[in-house]
């Protein structure tokens, strides 16, 4: 599965995307933040409030009960504003 990181989070965490394969029991978007969480202290600060973390499933905007099964790509980015 494909993690890619925007803006702030690719800041705080280094990383702007990377290839992962989380263990079975990550089955839904909460799952894999909290997992991601417990991959160091950059991803727990940057994943602290997961109220200012927007996820795409596939490039669908997800909720964080959204299903990982089949999901080839997530994205994480903080909320947008326009201009």
């Amino acid at each position: 599965m494909k993690i890619l990181y925007f803006a702030g989070l690719r800041q705080r965490i280094g990383v702007g995307e990377e290839e992962i394969e989380p263990p079975p029991e990550i089955v839904d978007v909460a799952a894999l933040i909290g997992w991601l969480r417990r991959r160091g202290p950059d991803f727990a600060e940057a994943l602290a409030d997961t109220s200012a973390i927007r996820i795409a499933v596939d490039q669908e905007f997800a909720a964080m009960d959204t299903s990982l099964a089949g999901a080839r790509e997530v994205a994480l980015f903080p909320p947008m504003t326009g201009g």
